[in-house]
């Protein structure tokens, strides 16, 4: 009676156990999960991402997870959670797929090249009792898959509860029964391609190698990674494949994707970031230790996609930098990075919380002291117009146009000689050059064309090689255009030239709206009228483009013709330079090309440019600005607005305008006011981007208000992407552009830091 109870209380005993969640157990450099002593091992990983423009790392937090007495002198091995929630994976390889589950055995050989792996709850051993002896396992392992835990009866994985003995005689004499459970533990199942009976159980990691990993990689659902791929059933019933790889590797396998090689192609930048990747995962080991592994291949830690996203430039970034991290007094920095920083990074615990992280201060995203605009200066010989009056604001420009093209006019232009009366032979050899270059048969010009109606029947001529207006406009044409306060002083013969010039801006009217025809034309006036005609009708062969950063005086740009190639051009000792300010054009003795700018340009007939204007790049000049972000608008409606902020605006009710109350020494937004019908709320810190879904939390708002004064619209005007602390990324590489180097680039971002070599 008494044994049949201990039955029925140790059966319900082992139905508990058999559904009991395992624990880990994980030991640094292995970081396994101690389950059933393993027989076999696995591994896998994780489809690569492509950086954007725009890279970005997403830490979350601020660690400081190497301890200043753990000196690193080897080149360590990281683990990467691929993926922590497969209910099947594929491992597999080119060449011979190995088993390298033993770390005392060298790795055997599996019989196929793919094994498909799936999660499985297995049943507990066998246990064999035998007369007068303790019970045994059948399959009881000889070692421990994790190094530093003894092999058995270490973990709560493999909990035994020993009933009572009991004992009782018979016929055949004393026996003593001894009842040891052991629980159900999760595992994995390995299956051959298109098998149905499983290849083996795994009740430990499985870890896979390759017998050559040069050409023959090993590769997770056909995706190739260098090192080991292990895999184990996790705690969620579903499995972790983790990428087991030397720490310059997995480096190689982050910096493509974190910075684009393709897009931001400057080594020094490529640089810099090796050596931020390098010391964030040397300061970020153990961090997902509990999970069996270091690092994530996302954001939330570093983009790593393994060996299909490697590139050669960033393999040689990688390995100029071999072992090279940033320190801040011995100790590897949290090497935070943001995509693109919108002109200043800010402090981490204004984003991140916490304590002041000494070496991630704000600091202005800018180029060196001193010589920030050096490198990209373009600069002329030619003096500058000496040009006063606000009617000759234009005739720099209309000159050195001309001049380009052949017309004979002074070196240095001056108020006095624009303002003087053109002369007959002012005129004639005007429109003599442009006859030449028109190629339409030179006239004879009239000494009425000093005047606005004979000249403008002489340039008619000279463009066309007839009267024009004549022909295409009838009277009434004639008259709607001429209909300005002096109109009926301009001679009959020559009223149509001057309403299709005017029609066309050729000629212009003055201040008061006449045209003076009885007086002759100012030099300044005639020169803007041949300006003007010969560069509506495409003689002037101007072309555009965007530039690129200028180095040692060249110009190097980017047509807008939809070709992606760089071009680079000499400009000439004594080309004309202009830049705009506001909507003018003025001469400029120099001009800064930090990249972005929309030129206008020509170039002579040996290929160099002897003249240029520039305005000004949209994005700035600080180094970031070559990011698409650098620069951003959302718009959104109070009711969007509201359902963006969700909880953080849970009982403000109607949303009726949000304004930011504190910002950080960046300008960031750390104190956003909620303002609704039913109060206010607040959301702080870092989490304001998140909450709004914007990019960035460096950004001010307008409002659209409807014709009852209430709010309609947000406009949120901001700049860059990401947490905006630590390393910009595409600063870095407008940094290298302006020829930095990565050390310097570094502590440009990283206050107080020093570059050492681990190893």
């Amino acid at each position: 009676m008494r044994s049949s109870r201990q039955t029925r209380i140790l059966a319900l005993v082992v139905s508990h156990l058999c559904v009991c969640t395992p624990l880990i157990f994980i030991s640094h450099g292995a970081a396994q999960i101690n389950t059933r002593p393993r027989r076999v091992n696995q591994s896998s990983s994780e489809s690569p991402r492509e950086s954007q423009t725009t890279p970005r790392v997403e830490t979350g937090h601020v660690s400081t997870a190497t301890d200043a007495r753990e000196r690193i002198t080897n080149e360590p091995t990281i683990r990467i959670g691929l993926t922590t929630n497969a209910r099947s994976v594929t491992i597999s390889t080119t060449g011979r797929l190995m088993d390298a589950s033993s770390a005392s055995a060298p790795p055997a050989a599996f019989e196929v090249a793919r094994v498909r792996i799936e999660p499985r709850l297995m049943p507990p051993p066998t246990l064999q009792t035998t007369e007068g002896s303790e019970p045994t396992e059948v399959a009881a392992a000889a070692e421990s898959p994790v190094p530093g835990i003894p092999p058995k009866i270490t973990s709560t994985t493999e909990r035994q509860i020993s009933t009572s003995s009991v004992t009782k005689n018979n016929k055949q004499g004393s026996v003593r029964l001894v009842s040891r459970v052991i629980a159900a533990t999760r595992g994995a199942v390995l299956y051959a391609p298109g098998a149905t009976t499983p290849l083996l159980d795994a009740r430990a990691p499985v870890v896979f190698a390759s017998d050559d990993e040069r050409p023959h990689p090993v590769r997770y659902n056909e995706k190739p990674y260098r090192g080991r791929l292990e895999v184990f059933a996790n705690l969620r019933g579903s499995l972790t494949v983790v990428n087991v790889v030397a720490l310059e590797d997995y480096v190689r396998g982050v910096v493509p994707n974190e910075l684009s090689p393709g897009g931001f192609p400057a080594l020094e930048a490529l640089k810099a970031q090796a050596v931020a990747a390098r010391t964030y995962a040397i300061s970020n080991l153990k961090r997902f230790q509990s999970e069996g592994f270091d690092l994530l291949p996302t954001a939330r830690s570093q983009v790593y996609g393994g060996r299909a996203t490697e590139h050669p430039l960033t393999d040689r970034a990688v390995e100029e930098t071999r072992g090279r991290v940033a320190t801040y007094k011995g100790v590897p920095i949290n090497a935070l990075y943001t995509s693109t920083c919108g002109g200043r990074t800010e402090h981490a615990e204004n984003i991140f919380g916490g304590d002041a992280v000494p070496y991630l201060r704000a600091r202005e995203c800018a180029y060196e002291p001193h010589e920030a605009f050096a490198p990209h200066t373009v600069r002329t010989s030619r003096p500058l117009p000496d040009i006063k009056a606000h009617e000759h604001s234009t005739s720099a420009r209309e000159a050195a146009l001309l001049a380009i093209h052949g017309f004979s006019l002074p070196a240095r232009l001056t108020d006095e000689w624009l303002s003087s009366p053109a002369s007959i032979e002012d005129v004639r050899a005007l429109l003599g050059q442009v006859s030449a270059i028109t190629r339409q048969p030179f006239l004879t010009i009239p000494h009425e064309a000093t005047r606005p109606a004979g000249f403008a029947v002489a340039l008619a001529n000279a463009l066309y090689g007839e009267r024009r207006g004549d022909v295409l406009l009838n009277e009434n044409d004639v008259q709607y255009l001429l209909s300005f306060k002096d109109a009926n002083e301009i001679a009959e013969a020559s009223r149509a030239e001057v309403a299709l010039l005017l029609r066309d801006g050729h000629l212009s009217l003055f201040a008061d709206a006449t045209l003076r025809p009885r007086l002759p034309m100012s030099r300044a006036r005639v020169i803007y009228a041949i300006a003007h005609a010969l560069e509506a009708r495409g003689y002037f062969q101007l072309r555009k483009a965007t530039a690129r950063p200028s180095l040692n005086g060249a110009l190097t740009l980017r047509p807008n013709t939809g070709k992606t190639a760089e071009t680079t051009l000499a400009v000439t000792p004594n080309a004309f330079l202009f830049r705009t300010f506001g909507e003018a054009l003025f001469p400029v003795r120099e001009l800064t090309l930090v990249g972005g700018e929309p030129l206008t340009f020509h170039t002579d007939a040996r290929g160099e440019v002897d003249y240029l204007e520039v305005r000004p790049s949209p994005n700035g000049a600080a180094p970031d600005h070559f990011s698409a972000y650098s620069n951003w608008t959302v718009t959104l409606t109070p009711g969007a607005a509201l359902l963006h902020l969700g909880r953080a605006a849970a009982n403000v009710g109607t949303l009726l305008d949000m304004r930011v109350r504190v910002r950080g020494a960046s300008r960031r937004a750390l104190d956003l006011e909620i303002i609704g019908t039913n109060g206010t709320a607040h959301v702080r810190g870092g989490r304001i981007r998140g909450a709004l879904g914007l990019r960035e939390q460096l950004f001010v708002i307008d409002r659209i208000h409807d014709e009852t004064g209430k709010v309609k619209a947000f406009v949120i005007t901001g700049r860059g992407w990401g947490h905006g602390v630590g390393m910009c990324q595409v600063g870095a590489y407008g940094m290298a552009r302006s020829g930095m180097s990565f050390e310097k680039i570094l502590q440009a971002y990283y206050t107080g830091i020093n570059l050492n070599r681990l190893y």
